[in-house]
């Protein structure tokens, strides 16, 4: 059956997914979100499994032909891979199936550029994606050959590939120069409230968990907070609405997510740094998602890899509204805390994390704890 996507602004996009998904699985929700929050209508989704990928187009030639079929009857016109793709395989797709391949990477990265409104953030997502492009230049012009010699055809010694590849080389240096100074910015802000002993919480976890929501009802703040992936780029960092005469700051970050881009954490280490620097780290999980412990897997690899995995953590389990779990605090039979549960969207649970995180930076409470950072063992 034809579908009438084409018929709307919005590119028709298939999604392919080979991870196994063929075999009585759906395809991950996220892979779906993904295409969406970037603007795409979503027309057809392809599962299967890739043990063995191949290094011209990583799926098999039976599996890119069923692709370009399906593409054929939806009239799709870019194909969304929820893999990294390298630069040989993103072209041999794109000569055979015959319209746009993208691959996962490349998809967040348009995300980040979307969502990013303040000066730091555009710096960042910039720095980005010319990184990754620069890995992507090569033939991917058919302009690009050096010019002829002869009278009046002389061209300037190099090829236009050559000549991009510079311009995005200045470019790169450019950005890192001006990242370098808000760096720079960042850490005497960090120094001056450092000699103010003043400390310093900052929400992470996995995209789309809460974590906006959760700042705004804890600060009485109205910043930005959508239901869709990454509608948070830019660090905020506000004061507590604290119930102790003690003086917190709380800070909302970027949401992680599997496969995390690695020039995106590279580009994004202004921002990321003000979590290495945190005196607590309030981990906001979705107690509603089925892969909730892939989803904190996923996060403490990227705290490893900016090296934050030292830095003290606190579980909360967010959308509590939505599942069976009871509101409230956790405990071990040492009387340690474990996790919170709570409910963001209705306020549930809030002053249940307020005074775990006064007991924990603060000793605020009789019974006093002892903060416990989690195991990573990732290489």
């Amino acid at each position: 059956m034809k579908s009438n996507a084409s018929q709307s602004n919005r590119p028709s996009a298939v999604v392919v997914d080979l991870n196994g998904f063929h075999f009585g699985k759906k395809i991950p929700n996220e892979a779906t979100s993904l295409v969406t929050s970037a603007g795409a209508l979503v027309t057809a989704l392809v599962g299967g499994r890739c043990d063995r990928p191949s290094p011209d187009m990583l799926a098999r030639k039976g599996k890119v032909i069923e692709i370009k079929e399906i593409v054929n009857n939806n009239n799709a016109n870019v194909v969304i891979f929820n893999h990294e793709l390298s630069p040989v395989q993103q072209r041999n797709l794109e000569r055979f199936i015959g319209v746009r391949v993208v691959d996962r990477s490349s998809l967040i990265l348009d995300i980040f550029a979307q969502r990013a409104k303040s000066h730091e953030g555009k710096l960042q997502v910039e720095l980005a994606q010319l990184e990754y492009l620069s890995t992507r230049l090569i033939r991917g012009w058919t302009h690009l050959e050096r010019q002829k010699g002869g009278i009046g055809l002389r061209g300037p010694g190099e090829s236009q590939l050559e000549t991009d590849r510079r311009l995005i080389g200045k470019r790169i240096k450019l950005l890192k120069n001006r990242i370098e100074s808000i760096v720079r910015r960042r850490k005497t802000q960090r120094r001056s409230r450092n000699r103010n002993r003043v400390p310093v919480v900052s929400l992470i976890g996995y995209t789309n968990t809460g974590k906006s929501t959760m700042f705004n009802k804890l600060t009485r703040q109205s910043t930005y907070a959508a239901n869709q992936l990454f509608a948070t780029l830019d660090t905020k960092t506000r004061k507590l609405n604290n119930s102790y005469d003690k003086t917190v700051l709380l800070s909302d970050t970027v949401g992680f997510i599997r496969d995390l881009p690695h020039t995106l954490i590279a580009a994004f280490r202004a921002t990321l740094e003000e979590v290495v620097s945190s005196d607590l780290l309030i981990h906001v999980v979705d107690s509603g998602c089925d892969d909730k412990q892939l989803q904190m897997d996923s996060v403490n690899k990227v705290l490893f890899e900016i090296g934050a995995q030292t830095v003290p953590q606190l579980v909360v389990f967010n959308k509590t509204d939505l599942t069976r779990l009871d509101i409230g605090i956790k405990r071990h039979p040492c009387a340690k805390i474990e996790n919170v549960r709570v409910s963001a969207k209705n306020g549930l649970g809030l002053d249940d994390l307020r005074q775990c995180i006064n007991e924990l930076l603060f000793n605020a409470a009789p019974d006093q704890l002892e903060l416990q950072s989690p195991r990573l063992t990732y290489s």
